[in-house]
């Protein structure tokens, strides 16, 4: 098992929450190909989507539905600065993690995180566990509250 994947699994332990990390034999680099493996509907996937927030030179996180699209102007006004787009290199000094592959939770350094309200319409998300073909299955709520993430609106109509 990777350090990313026991990283995360780290978390949802000391969370008390009872998550198994499934290494899936396949890709699930993207929503679709995670809800392929796992046998779920599209938005039952909680995407990790990262930004660079340009004033700060940061990363910042919106975990939105499988079948949802970030809005930019929402998601700006939301960090209360321009957002760009977060290279690979951000991305994996903020949170540890590849694209791909980064989990809502367990990352490296403290992120600001936005948590999109479809995602609570189910009993079970699936998550990214730090790796393109790790992931682990969990309620909602749970999801919300582990990733210090705030509910808002910031899909795309």
């Amino acid at each position: 098992m990777s350090k990313n994947v026991k990283r995360v699994a780290r978390v949802l332990e000391e969370a008390g929450i009872g998550a198994d990390i499934v290494e899936m034999p396949d890709s699930t680099r993207t929503a679709a190909e995670a809800a392929a493996a796992v046998g779920c509907t599209l938005d039952q996937i909680a995407k990790s989507i990262i930004f660079r927030a340009e004033a700060h030179g940061t990363a910042v996180l919106f975990i939105t539905a499988g079948g949802n699209r970030v809005d930019a102007e929402k998601a700006s006004a939301l960090a209360g600065e321009p957002l760009g787009k977060a290279d690979a290199s951000l991305i994996r000094a903020q949170t540890g993690f590849v694209i791909g592959g980064v989990a809502p939770v367990g990352h490296l350094n403290p992120i600001r995180a936005w948590f999109d309200p479809r995602l609570l319409a189910f009993g079970t998300v699936w998550a990214a566990a730090g790796t393109p073909r790790h992931v682990f299955a969990i309620p909602p709520d749970a999801l919300l509250r582990l990733s210090g993430a705030v509910e808002a609106d910031f899909t795309a109509a």
